[in-house]
């Protein structure tokens, strides 16, 4: 089965501007996802998807594909994952006639990725056809049973929970585990996109990852990441995946 990496890198990023070509630990922050693609074996290519020229660029030195730009009305600050998943694929089948089976999308404010856990996330899709998509998570910090939304007076829970009428009211340990989606990774089927119009489907597999990110949004969160790249650990990247499938 072909898998290629999909890297979406837009222009205008507005917490931190030209963020995605921002130097981190000496490298422009996506050349970390670029170099983590081409390495895992189990990936075919290396596409960015950008609307930016000067990204292209960058990408293309990295080593990275840039076969086409993406057009501005699917990389403005309200587009999604899906709009990006959408256009490249159908690019690929309009002017190359093929599209791949699965997609690793791989956003790159994450530099701190390790192939082995690529490699494992992709196999465990490929492995379950009946799966529309993966997803990676990892434990949230709140649960979202202690939440409200604001209406015009009163509060009103976000989450409940069968036969529990306050759970807002109840010990965290006795409330279900909940996980965030951390943007490690999603690996997609191709046809859940084309066919399903959507960039996970209803049938989600969980991935749990289990070691350091850094999902870098904003100016601080550069160097709390450089100071991880530059542990020893963190240029280990072939070494056995901390996560638990």
């Amino acid at each position: 089965m072909k898998v290629i990496a999909i890297i979406p890198a837009r222009g205008g990023s507005k917490s931190l501007p030209r963020k995605n070509i921002r130097t981190v630990a000496g490298k422009p922050l996506i050349a970390w996802s670029i170099e983590t693609a081409l390495q895992c074996p189990r990936i075919d290519r290396t596409i960015v998807t950008t609307d930016d020229a000067e990204i292209a660029a960058i990408a293309r030195q990295h080593g990275a594909e840039v076969p086409f730009l993406r057009p501005t009305e699917f990389a403005g600050d309200f587009s999604t994952d899906f709009d990006a998943l959408h256009h490249a694929l159908t690019w690929l089948r309009d002017n190359e006639g093929a599209v791949p089976d699965a997609i690793a999308y791989l956003r790159p404010t994450e530099p701190l990725r390790r192939i082995a856990t690529v490699q494992a996330a992709i196999e465990k899709l490929l492995a379950n056809p009946e799966a529309d998509s993966l997803r990676s998570v990892r434990p949230a910090q709140q649960t979202p049973y202690k939440m409200w939304t604001l209406g015009q007076e009163w509060l009103e829970q976000v989450a409940t929970l069968p036969g529990i009428a306050e759970p807002f009211n109840q010990p965290r340990q006795k409330l279900p585990a909940v996980y965030w989606q951390d943007g490690y990774i999603d690996v997609i089927w191709s046809r859940t996109i084309l066919e399903q119009w959507s960039s996970t489907g209803r049938r989600i597999l969980g991935f749990l990852i289990d070691e350091p990110a850094a999902n870098i949004d904003y100016e601080d969160e550069i160097a709390a990441a450089e100071i991880l790249l530059r542990q020893p650990q963190a240029t280990a990247q072939k070494s056995e995946p901390r996560h638990a499938a």
